[in-house]
């Protein structure tokens, strides 16, 4: 039996109970051996969990907490003749406990759902036939071939074929995506309409699914600044209740009230002054707005993150990978020995060891071409300069103006110059310090960059920055596609740059930083709120990260920020009216002679208003629009 099904269980027995009195009493005279018995059933099914749980964190934890206040309230009632009304406060403390843990497990359920989705086998390409293995047996380099309306068994590359896949129970894109070799396909998702031979690039336990559950785990364990006030304030409030409980009771009775009666009122600022409704305000709306995001494809690594990301006023965006797509394409080459075919199949060598999206381009641009890459070794990158490596011959190497001068090679040819003039990127290729020839590749901007942008524009940010390793023509020429002012784009930076000018935009006003490579780490860590892009993106940058984009969707970035500023008006409502509430009762309990019944259901009556205003956000998904 799972802990919701028991707690569900104990409620509806405590609900029970309680209903044979209240008929007793209202409707209809039962036998009292029923009623008594009814009336301890509800005491039992709904007293004695809280007790349990209240005795272990007293004992174990020496802490004072919510359920050791209920229990006394519903003691101290029936011990002044108010059985009933004990027995309706601990049903609807119950009830409303059991809302709430159904409410704060429901993130982590709705991800672990996924689970269920992922094939117990693989159709795995083994010399030439076709072979039925267990996914956990599946290893990176293997070939899968996926039938129509098959799921994707763990993540991997689409190497033969062009067809459509569904993605939304990962990414929560509602319309299939199309693919063609070299896409990247997510674990979970659903081959439509062909037959597909993918390339495992991640087993089962590296894959997507299992990656949006270590996220959401994490994200459960990191309370945000808020949850933690809450159970700051619950502790040392819960202190004070039963103190001044206590201290009531004995004021009243030197002032010669009768106990029974000094017993009542104090039973009755106990239940008004419990601070349940404060407790479960931040919970309720934080855990309800985390579960809605991942539906959404976007995951917090705690509601801390969620908070800040309502706080940011200035986004700043790596381009390449980010607002582009990242699949540059080769639109010029030049060889300043002999002819293209003479060198390209060395620069595919080198860049056959290359994850950039301009190793990518190069690559298909081998393809279209009919050549194959020769074979380098030796291979190591240079964050923002290039890559180099080895042949028979020597050594080779690849990349900006700053690799060439590392290299000693010489740029003054004019077909370069005019090539590194335009708004194209350029790559250089050379053996030693000798420059053998260059490829011109543009990048394009994700198609929906321009919306997200203009959305996040509309919702209030003051300012929108874009950085970048390439050169400024290259930089505007995308800035321009997108809105962005020639102002805010910041060229050549290295990856230490993109981190001073996050740090001196943090000293103005919070700050979200949106990448995806291995090279935007460190801006993400500075960040207020590092967003890493893509589901299949880096992994440093995911680790860096306080936000994870499973699609690729920019508008879902302004979709969830307006989120996370609505989490924060609902918390602030919260707040206001459970704390205006407990001030009300408590007044009425200390100086109006509230009566018991009434401060009952005052006060789970609001702890159960603020758990359903925080559950609106799971009615209300993460839209684009």
């Amino acid at each position: 039996m799972t802990d919701d099904t028991r707690d569900l269980g104990l409620t509806l027995l405590t609900i029970l109970g309680l209903a044979v009195a209240m008929v007793s009493r209202f409707a209809m005279p039962l036998p009292e051996v029923l009623v008594s018995g009814a009336l301890i059933l509800a005491y039992l099914a709904g007293g004695v969990p809280a007790g349990i749980e209240a005795l272990k964190e007293l004992l174990g934890k020496f802490r004072l907490d919510i359920d050791l206040l209920m229990v006394v309230a519903a003691l101290a009632a029936a011990s002044v003749g108010a059985v009933l009304e004990g027995a309706v406060l601990l049903a609807l403390f119950s009830l409303s406990g059991t809302l709430e843990h159904r409410a704060l497990g429901k993130a982590r359920r709705a991800v672990e759902a996924l689970m269920a989705l992922r094939p117990e086998t693989a159709l795995r390409v083994v010399a030439g036939r076709v072979e039925e293995v267990a996914v956990r047996d599946l290893a990176p380099g293997d070939h899968v071939v996926l039938r129509p309306g098959a799921r994707v068994p763990v993540d991997g590359v689409l190497s033969e074929g062009v067809g459509e896949i569904d993605e939304s129970t990962i990414t929560g894109e509602s319309v299939p995506v199309a693919k063609e070799p070299g896409s990247k396909l997510h674990e979970a998702t659903v081959n439509l309409n062909a037959v597909l031979t993918m390339e495992v690039s991640r087993t089962l336990d590296q894959s997507t699914v299992a990656r949006m559950i270590a996220l959401v785990t994490e994200a459960q364990g990191m309370k945000a600044p808020s949850e933690r006030f809450s159970d700051w304030f619950g502790q040392r409030y819960t202190v004070a209740v039963l103190v001044g409980s206590v201290t009531a009771f004995l004021v009243m009775l030197w002032m010669g009230i009768p106990q029974a009666q000094a017993l009542y009122q104090a039973a009755t600022l106990l239940v008004a002054a419990s601070p349940c409704a404060v407790v479960i305000s931040v919970p309720a709306a934080i855990l309800s707005a985390l579960s809605v995001a991942a539906r959404g494809g976007v995951l917090f690594k705690g509601g801390a993150a969620l908070e800040r990301l309502a706080e940011v006023k200035t986004f700043a965006f790596d381009k390449t990978g980010t607002l582009t797509t990242g699949r540059a394409e080769v639109t010029s080459v030049v060889a300043l020995e002999g002819d293209a075919s003479s060198f390209l199949p060395l620069l595919a060598g080198i860049e056959a060891h290359s994850e950039h999206p301009i190793a990518g381009a190069i690559r298909r641009e081998m393809t279209k071409r009919g050549l194959t890459a020769a074979v380098v070794n030796d291979v190591v990158t240079s964050p923002s300069e290039g890559i180099t490596g080895a042949d028979a011959e020597g050594q080779l190497w690849a990349g900006n103006p700053r690799m060439v001068a590392r290299m000693g090679a010489a740029l003054d040819h004019v077909t370069l110059t005019e090539m590194a003039s335009g708004s194209h990127t350029v790559v250089y290729f050379g053996r030693g310090p000798r420059l053998l020839g260059a490829i011109a590749v543009a990048d394009q901007p994700r198609a929906t960059s321009q919306a997200g942008i203009a959305a996040l524009r509309r919702d209030g940010i003051s300012q929108i920055v874009m950085m970048t390793g390439d050169r400024r023509p290259v930089a505007l020429r995308i800035a321009q596609t997108l809105g962005i002012t020639e102002a805010e784009v910041h060229a050549d930076m290295l990856p230490q740059d993109k981190v001073m000018l996050v740090d001196e935009l943090a000293r103005v006003t919070k700050v979200a930083f949106v990448g995806d490579g291995v090279n935007d780490a460190a801006a993400l860590a500075r960040a207020d709120v590092g967003i890493a892009m893509g589901a299949a993106g880096s992994e440093v940058a995911l680790q860096a990260a306080d936000v994870a984009l499973l699609s690729e969707d920019m508008q879902r970035l302004a979709a969830a920020h307006r989120l996370a500023r609505r989490t924060m008006r609902i918390i602030r409502q919260n707040l206001t009216f459970a704390i205006g509430a407990m001030v009300v009762l408590v007044t009425g309990g200390l100086f109006f002679h509230l009566p018991l019944p009434l401060a009952v259901i005052g006060h789970e009556g609001g702890t159960l208003l603020v758990v359903l205003n925080g559950l609106r956000l799971l009615v209300d998904p993460i839209r684009t629009t």
